[in-house]
Protein backbone atom coordinates (compact mmCIF):
# COMPACT_ATOMS: atom_id res chain seq x y z
CA UNK A 1 0.00 0.00 0.00
CA UNK A 2 1.13 3.66 -0.62
CA UNK A 3 -0.10 6.29 0.96
CA UNK A 4 0.41 9.91 -0.19
CA UNK A 5 1.73 13.35 2.06
CA UNK A 6 1.65 16.48 -0.10
CA UNK A 7 4.16 19.06 0.81
CA UNK A 8 1.10 20.92 1.59
CA UNK A 9 -0.03 19.19 4.41
CA UNK A 10 3.29 19.19 5.67
CA UNK A 11 4.21 21.77 9.09
CA UNK A 12 5.24 24.93 8.15
CA UNK A 13 7.64 27.38 10.02
CA UNK A 14 9.01 31.03 8.96
CA UNK A 15 10.96 32.31 11.49
CA UNK A 16 13.12 34.82 9.07
CA UNK A 17 16.55 33.01 10.28
CA UNK A 18 14.90 30.11 9.24
CA UNK A 19 12.21 28.14 7.34
CA UNK A 20 11.40 24.82 7.37
CA UNK A 21 8.68 22.28 5.82
CA UNK A 22 8.41 19.19 8.65
CA UNK A 23 7.02 15.86 7.71
CA UNK A 24 6.20 15.11 11.23
CA UNK A 25 5.57 16.45 14.23
CA UNK A 26 8.76 18.67 15.42
CA UNK A 27 9.11 21.94 17.25
CA UNK A 28 5.48 24.17 17.05
CA UNK A 29 4.31 21.82 14.84
CA UNK A 30 2.18 18.93 16.63
CA UNK A 31 0.00 16.15 14.72
CA UNK A 32 -0.77 13.49 17.43
CA UNK A 33 -0.81 11.31 14.28
CA UNK A 34 2.62 12.10 12.82
CA UNK A 35 4.71 11.43 15.33
CA UNK A 36 7.36 9.86 13.00
CA UNK A 37 7.42 6.42 11.32
CA UNK A 38 8.86 3.84 12.70
CA UNK A 39 12.50 4.60 13.59
CA UNK A 40 12.63 7.86 11.34
CA UNK A 41 11.55 10.20 14.05
CA UNK A 42 12.00 13.24 12.26
CA UNK A 43 12.17 14.41 8.09
CA UNK A 44 12.86 18.17 8.09
CA UNK A 45 13.82 20.26 4.59
CA UNK A 46 15.02 23.29 6.09
CA UNK A 47 16.83 26.57 4.63
CA UNK A 48 19.22 28.78 6.79
CA UNK A 49 19.67 32.29 5.73
CA UNK A 50 23.10 33.62 5.28
CA UNK A 51 25.62 33.47 8.40
CA UNK A 52 22.43 31.84 10.47
CA UNK A 53 22.94 29.52 12.81
CA UNK A 54 21.72 27.23 15.40
CA UNK A 55 22.11 27.36 18.98
CA UNK A 56 23.73 24.49 20.68
CA UNK A 57 21.55 21.76 20.93
CA UNK A 58 21.23 18.09 22.35
CA UNK A 59 19.64 15.41 20.48
CA UNK A 60 17.79 12.26 22.12
CA UNK A 61 19.22 8.59 20.86
CA UNK A 62 19.15 9.14 17.29
CA UNK A 63 21.55 9.29 14.07
CA UNK A 64 21.12 12.56 12.13
CA UNK A 65 21.60 12.81 8.59
CA UNK A 66 22.16 15.58 6.97
CA UNK A 67 21.64 15.92 3.36
CA UNK A 68 22.92 19.31 2.05
CA UNK A 69 21.23 20.46 -1.48
CA UNK A 70 22.72 24.37 -1.58
CA UNK A 71 25.43 26.02 0.44
CA UNK A 72 27.84 25.27 2.97
CA UNK A 73 27.62 24.13 6.89
CA UNK A 74 29.36 23.72 9.72
CA UNK A 75 28.90 21.41 12.52
CA UNK A 76 30.64 21.70 15.81
CA UNK A 77 30.30 19.72 19.27
CA UNK A 78 30.91 20.20 22.71
CA UNK A 79 33.55 18.21 22.58
CA UNK A 80 36.15 20.01 20.04
CA UNK A 81 34.93 18.36 16.74
CA UNK A 82 34.33 19.97 13.87
CA UNK A 83 33.38 19.63 10.40
CA UNK A 84 32.04 21.43 7.10
CA UNK A 85 29.55 19.53 4.46
CA UNK A 86 29.36 21.28 1.09
CA UNK A 87 26.72 21.00 -1.10
CA UNK A 88 26.51 17.60 -2.59
CA UNK A 89 27.77 16.00 0.53
CA UNK A 90 25.73 14.23 3.40
CA UNK A 91 26.95 13.93 7.19
CA UNK A 92 26.12 11.55 10.08
CA UNK A 93 25.83 12.46 12.98
CA UNK A 94 26.03 9.83 15.76
CA UNK A 95 24.38 12.20 18.98
CA UNK A 96 25.66 10.95 22.16
CA UNK A 97 24.17 11.57 25.70
CA UNK A 98 25.43 15.28 27.06
CA UNK A 99 26.87 16.22 23.78
CA UNK A 100 25.88 19.80 21.89
CA UNK A 101 25.65 20.42 18.50
CA UNK A 102 25.61 23.36 16.62
CA UNK A 103 24.89 24.14 12.76
CA UNK A 104 26.11 26.98 11.19
CA UNK A 105 25.61 28.58 7.30
CA UNK A 106 29.03 29.49 6.69
CA UNK A 107 28.11 31.79 3.73
CA UNK A 108 27.15 35.27 4.30
CA UNK A 109 25.62 35.81 0.74
CA UNK A 110 23.58 32.30 0.39
CA UNK A 111 21.40 30.51 1.96
CA UNK A 112 21.95 27.25 3.40
CA UNK A 113 19.13 24.20 2.73
CA UNK A 114 19.40 20.59 3.39
CA UNK A 115 17.09 17.46 4.39
CA UNK A 116 17.78 16.47 7.89
CA UNK A 117 17.07 12.86 8.89
CA UNK A 118 16.40 11.48 12.53
CA UNK A 119 16.39 7.84 13.08
CA UNK A 120 16.38 5.67 16.00
CA UNK A 121 19.48 4.63 17.22
CA UNK A 122 20.59 1.44 19.16
CA UNK A 123 22.12 2.65 22.39
CA UNK A 124 24.74 -0.25 22.57
CA UNK A 125 26.16 0.27 19.08
CA UNK A 126 29.11 2.60 19.02
CA UNK A 127 29.84 4.35 15.63
CA UNK A 128 32.27 7.46 14.76
CA UNK A 129 30.93 10.48 15.83
CA UNK A 130 30.75 12.44 12.50
CA UNK A 131 30.51 10.32 9.07
CA UNK A 132 30.92 12.47 5.63
CA UNK A 133 30.50 11.35 2.36
CA UNK A 134 30.61 12.78 -1.27
CA UNK A 135 26.97 12.38 -3.39
CA UNK A 136 27.14 10.73 -6.83
CA UNK A 137 26.08 13.11 -9.72
CA UNK A 138 24.05 11.67 -12.68
CA UNK A 139 21.03 9.06 -12.62
CA UNK A 140 21.10 6.56 -10.42
CA UNK A 141 20.45 5.08 -7.00
CA UNK A 142 23.01 5.41 -4.51
CA UNK A 143 22.81 3.79 -0.87
CA UNK A 144 23.78 6.67 1.39
CA UNK A 145 23.53 5.22 4.81
CA UNK A 146 23.16 1.32 5.77
CA UNK A 147 23.72 -0.45 9.29
CA UNK A 148 26.53 -2.20 8.15
CA UNK A 149 28.20 0.53 5.80
CA UNK A 150 28.43 -1.15 2.73
CA UNK A 151 29.06 0.12 -0.68
CA UNK A 152 30.88 3.03 1.37
CA UNK A 153 27.53 4.16 2.89
CA UNK A 154 27.35 5.85 5.98
CA UNK A 155 26.80 3.65 9.03
CA UNK A 156 23.98 3.87 10.66
CA UNK A 157 22.80 2.21 14.59
CA UNK A 158 19.83 1.46 13.28
CA UNK A 159 18.08 -1.68 10.72
CA UNK A 160 17.72 1.33 7.92
CA UNK A 161 18.63 1.69 4.59
CA UNK A 162 18.38 4.97 2.77
CA UNK A 163 19.08 5.56 -1.20
CA UNK A 164 18.47 8.40 -2.77
CA UNK A 165 17.60 8.29 -6.26
CA UNK A 166 18.07 10.72 -8.94
CA UNK A 167 16.13 10.00 -12.37
CA UNK A 168 15.68 11.62 -15.89
CA UNK A 169 12.65 12.82 -17.35
CA UNK A 170 11.06 9.34 -18.53
CA UNK A 171 13.82 7.14 -16.79
CA UNK A 172 12.96 4.35 -14.38
CA UNK A 173 14.26 2.66 -11.65
CA UNK A 174 13.16 -0.62 -9.24
CA UNK A 175 14.17 -0.57 -5.88
CA UNK A 176 13.87 -3.88 -3.55
CA UNK A 177 12.83 -3.17 -0.16
CA UNK A 178 13.40 -5.14 2.58
CA UNK A 179 9.90 -4.91 4.19
CA UNK A 180 7.41 -4.26 6.10
CA UNK A 181 8.01 -0.39 6.08
CA UNK A 182 9.40 2.22 3.60
CA UNK A 183 8.98 6.40 3.01
CA UNK A 184 9.41 7.66 0.05
CA UNK A 185 10.27 11.64 -0.35
CA UNK A 186 10.38 13.78 -3.27
CA UNK A 187 13.55 16.16 -3.12
CA UNK A 188 12.57 17.60 -6.38
CA UNK A 189 10.33 16.95 -9.54
CA UNK A 190 7.23 14.47 -10.37
CA UNK A 191 7.46 11.00 -10.46
CA UNK A 192 5.06 8.12 -10.29
CA UNK A 193 5.61 5.66 -7.33
CA UNK A 194 4.49 1.90 -7.80
CA UNK A 195 4.08 -1.25 -5.77
CA UNK A 196 4.56 -4.71 -6.55
CA UNK A 197 1.19 -4.74 -6.63
CA UNK A 198 0.79 -2.48 -9.32
CA UNK A 199 -1.12 0.43 -7.33
CA UNK A 200 0.21 3.96 -8.35
CA UNK A 201 0.37 7.30 -7.07
CA UNK A 202 2.08 10.69 -8.20
CA UNK A 203 4.52 12.35 -6.27
CA UNK A 204 4.92 16.45 -6.72
CA UNK A 205 8.10 18.19 -5.42
CA UNK A 206 8.12 17.90 -1.64
CA UNK A 207 5.81 15.42 -1.42
CA UNK A 208 6.33 12.03 0.37
CA UNK A 209 4.66 8.46 0.70
CA UNK A 210 4.77 5.83 3.34
CA UNK A 211 4.71 2.46 1.79
CA UNK A 212 3.45 -0.17 3.83
CA UNK A 213 3.84 -4.51 3.14
CA UNK A 214 5.71 -4.04 -0.34
CA UNK A 215 8.37 -6.27 -1.62
CA UNK A 216 9.16 -3.59 -4.15
CA UNK A 217 9.07 0.03 -5.45
CA UNK A 218 9.44 1.14 -9.39
CA UNK A 219 9.91 4.85 -9.53
CA UNK A 220 9.68 6.72 -13.24
CA UNK A 221 10.61 10.14 -13.23
CA UNK A 222 7.75 12.80 -14.88
CA UNK A 223 10.01 15.07 -14.76
CA UNK A 224 14.14 15.18 -13.71
CA UNK A 225 13.72 14.35 -10.31
CA UNK A 226 15.63 13.71 -6.85
CA UNK A 227 14.00 11.32 -4.06
CA UNK A 228 14.97 9.48 -0.87
CA UNK A 229 14.02 6.06 -0.39
CA UNK A 230 14.14 5.36 3.24
CA UNK A 231 13.41 1.23 4.38
CA UNK A 232 12.62 0.55 7.48
CA UNK A 233 12.17 -2.68 7.94
CA UNK A 234 11.67 -3.16 11.71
Amino acid sequence: MITTRSASACGQADFGWLQARYSFSFGHYFDPGLMGYASLRVLNQEVLAPGAAFQPRAYPQVDVLNIVLQGEAEYRDSEGNTITVQEGEALLLSAQPGVSYTEMNLSKERPLTRMQLWLAACPERENPRMQKMALAEGPLSQLIASPDGVEESLQLRQQVWIYQVELAPGEQHALRLQGPRAYLQSIHGSLTAMSGTDHQETLGCGDGAFLQEEKQLQLTAKTATRALVIDIPV
